[in-house]
């Protein structure tokens, strides 16, 4: 792969989206899906480690549902109808994705559906979902293939609670700046489908799951809400969370009282470990975050950069985020002002929404870094990148930001009050009046989000 010299704050600029689509290229969800699932045009079988060749899942199965969900469930679902042979397939295939990744698949059923806020399309295909699953016999093979999104993408409320309450509490986390985790753990025990939800559903029938993670750490329990495996946490759990950002109060008193006759067990937990439903699921991990930054790094290596990796797992507030890395690049700089270097890191921030504006978690972080940096006085030449691999940051249509040294000052000039539109959440006008919005469109993946520093001497060499 070859990429442009460096020359100016243009073509740095230019460098770093290279950087950011090379991870984006690694988290192909078609080419993972054909990396582990091959058929000798009798059978399938399906890898279960890429490093080892010899552990493999096989089966004489009579027949196979294919059922896909999340933001890449249609690259995926091409990859698996191109593979399996056509007399296997006892339904045609089914993918629920969100409305921007929609596209056509052969012998598919592609339903579009809200994100992050789930909606009726949603529960429609959730329907959908839940009635292939409770199709399926003891000698077939749910395949299902999953990908980030796919837990709002496909919501299925316990019947003690409604869809417009579902996403009342759903709104009302992402507000709070809740984590992933926590909000997937709330959905798990609101949800007919999540937690294991599909394994108890599809049982007896064998299940294998190929799962793209946008999880950090690719907890599989937390991708799209574990629809196959066993869910660790409880009622409680969940409970806690509202308790701990101090909206319990808030929470609709439908959804309180389910959670609470959880806790108290009169409703059944989630399936864990022991369930004898797991004992048939299996799942692999065809692609994540980590991947994806590791691709970040070597093609900022064949740029010429010195790469650093600044962190695996970026986490926490954003604004605090965006503080701490300024103060290492300052310190970086401090010391070594000779060379180019890059700094990449993967994660998920975390936003907690005060103001009435528009962005995301990546603009947010932008938008903190740029202001940062004019703070602290980070000198010389730098660009950063911060974008989500689905193309979609926030109910935007950016991926996130890319902003340099002259960003700040772009922003003044076009009449901006960049700390203002900050405090109101609004970087989406901040970044847009400055010309550095990312926008890629929808790219038909999602490993969450990846994030790319480079920094120049003052002169901006050429890199050979």
């Amino acid at each position: 792969m070859s990429y442009p010299a460096i020359t100016n704050t243009s073509s740095a600029r230019s460098a770093a989206l290279s950087i950011f689509q090379a991870g984006i290229k690694a988290a192909d969800p078609y080419l993972a899906v054909k990396r582990f699932l091959s058929s000798d045009g009798a059978n399938i079988e399906i890898l279960l480690d890429l490093d080892d060749a010899a552990q493999i899942r096989t089966g004489h199965w009579s027949k196979i549902r294919v059922i896909a969900i999340g933001k890449a469930a249609c690259a995926m679902s091409k990859a698996a109808q191109e593979i399996i042979p056509r007399h296997l397939f006892s339904a045609p295939g089914l993918a629920v994705t969100n409305y921007e990744n929609v596209t056509e698949v052969a012998q598919t059923k592609v339903m579009g559906a809200g994100h992050p806020l789930p909606d009726q399309n949603g529960y429609h295909a959730a329907l959908c979902c839940a009635e292939q699953l409770s199709l399926a016999q003891k000698d077939e093979l749910v395949l299902v293939l999953v990908s980030g999104g796919g837990s709002a993408l496909i919501p299925y409320p316990v019947d003690a609670i409604s869809l417009e309450e579902k996403i009342a509490t759903t709104d009302l986390l992402l507000a709070c700046g809740a984590t992933i985790n926590q909000i997937n753990c709330v959905r798990k025990h609101l949800s007919k489908l999540k937690g294991g939800g599909f394994a108890r559903l599809a049982a007896p029938a064998d299940v294998h799951a190929l799962i793209l993670s946008d999880v950090l750490g690719d907890d599989l329990s937390s991708i799209a809400s574990g629809p196959t495996v066993p869910d660790p946490s409880t009622y409680n759990d969940a409970i806690s969370i509202f308790n701990d950002y101090g909206i319990w109060d808030r929470v609709p008193s439908k959804v309180q009282q389910h959670l609470e006759q959880g806790r108290l067990g009169n409703i059944p937990e989630t399936p864990k470990t022991d369930d004898v439903i797991f004992n048939t699921c299996t799942q692999t991990l065809i692609g994540s975050n980590a991947i994806s930054v590791k691709a970040t790094f070597n093609a900022a290596v064949q740029l010429g950069y010195q790469t650093q990796l600044y962190d695996a797992h970026l986490c926490g507030e954003t604004r605090v985020a965006a503080e701490a890395w300024v103060l290492a690049a300052k310190q970086l700089r401090n010391n070594d002002n000779n060379h180019t270097l890059a700094l990449v890191a993967g994660g998920e921030t975390t936003v907690s929404l005060k103001g009435t504006g528009r962005g995301g978690r990546n603009q947010e972080l932008a938008l903190a870094f740029a202001l940062a940096a004019t703070q602290h006085n980070l000198t010389g030449n730098w660009t950063f990148l911060s974008g989500g691999t689905d193309g979609r940051d926030g109910p935007t249509d950016a991926a996130g930001g890319i902003v340099d040294q002259d960003s700040f000052t772009r922003m003044m000039q076009a009449g901006l009050d960049p700390q203002a539109l900050l405090n109101n959440n609004d970087s989406y006008t901040a970044l847009q009046g400055s010309q550095d919005l990312l926008i890629t469109g929808a790219t038909g993946t999602n490993v969450a989000d990846l994030q790319i520093l480079l920094l120049h001497p003052t002169d901006i060499p050429t890199l050979l």
